[in-house]
């Protein structure tokens, strides 16, 4: 194994000089720092991780609270997506990322309990329930934190810009004529709450008329809740002609029902998702969705965390918005010919 020693003996300095330049010091020239980590990574060096932690009083490990509500874990691509960024970003800067768990063994024991036993240096929350007395807790608990997709006051958060998100959609659907716009909207949480409201602000600028049986709840991935809603809405008298649905997977449990009903999409309805999963690329037809920054979230959370870890005094604790972009699919119809000969 490689030691500082060897690396001095390379470089033809002293020891003290290749433990200043690996460990970050500024009293020495940026020239040597860069020359011996240069040399340090070609001869394969590997720090003693249990030593640096003793130096450091860091761990450089990185807890993850993730859990959705449909029990997904990483087939949620989205949130596989937030956490590869993440994962990735952490390991550019030395640090691993290990799962919370409510178990340590057969025992149970709280969120805190598992992050005080594996002495995280920080924790990144993404899709659970912020409600939960143990997310609170471990909230409370003083270690750094960043959520994703939910703020909580004095931490950290990194949010997909839902308010542009939506509006972006209900306006590229307005382009293409669509007046009868219903939206099936996720359950209770902050990021539905910021998409309703900011449904209702469009809906509203844009003077469109939309009927309270428009406008139904769904919780998240759950396509059969999809289906049951679309059903409700095909079988209004005057029914929609585009359906937002509040996510890719609740998308295709309405296109499956609009299928089985004999309708095509988009002669018959036109349909839109959110969140961008690959599928949507290659479902035929293609479809129209919102495409979220998910790769730029986890790195941004994993940076924004380790910069509050490594200096706390000086890390504003702040939110940061990243936005999306309309991924246009052959999923709309445009029908503005059709309302100029209504």
């Amino acid at each position: 194994m490689v030691s500082v020693k060897d690396i001095a003996a390379e470089c033809k300095v002293s020891v003290a000089t290749v433990s200043k330049a690996l460990n970050g010091y500024s009293d020495i020239s940026e020239v040597t720092r860069r020359m011996i980590k240069e040399k340090a990574a070609e001869m394969g060096y590997l720090p003693n991780m249990a030593a640096v932690a003793l130096k450091t009083k860091r761990t450089y490990n990185i807890g993850v609270l993730f859990a959705d509500a449909a029990n997904s874990g990483l087939t949620n691509e989205y949130f596989a997506t937030v956490l590869q960024g993440a994962r990735a970003e952490a390991e550019s800067r030395g640090y691993s990322i290990t799962f919370i768990t409510n178990r340590f063994g057969n025992k149970k024991i709280t969120y805190s309990e598992f992050c005080r036993n594996r002495q995280f240096d920080g924790v990144i929350i993404a899709c659970i329930d912020f409600n939960d007395p143990q997310v609170v807790e471990l909230v409370k608990s003083g270690i750094p934190i960043v959520t994703i997709d939910h703020v909580f006051n004095n931490t950290l958060a990194v949010m997909s810009d839902n308010v542009k998100g939506v509006r972006d959609l209900v306006e590229y659907l307005y382009s293409m004529g669509h007046r009868k716009i219903a939206y099936i909207h996720g359950g209770d949480s902050s990021v539905t709450h910021d998409r309703l409201t900011s449904f209702y602000r469009c809906v509203e600028r844009l003077e469109l008329d939309i009927p309270t049986e428009y406008i139904m709840e769904c919780k998240y991935r759950d396509t059969n809740k999809a289906a049951r809603c679309t059903k409700k809405l095909l079988d209004l008298k005057d029914r929609p002609t585009c359906i937002l649905y509040p996510d890719d997977f609740t998308a295709i449990g309405g296109i499956n029902l609009i299928e089985s009903r004999g309708l095509r999409i988009p002669d018959d309805i036109s349909v839109v998702g959110y969140d961008g999963i690959s599928y949507t690329k290659i479902h035929e037809p293609t479809i129209t969705t919102l495409l979220q920054g998910a790769t730029e979230m986890g790195t941004t959370a994993a940076g924004k965390l380790i910069e509050l870890i490594e200096h706390p005094k000086t890390t504003l604790r702040e939110t940061y918005v990243i936005e999306g972009n309309v991924l246009i699919g052959e999923s709309v119809k445009d029908i503005n010919s059709k309302r100029k000969n209504v």
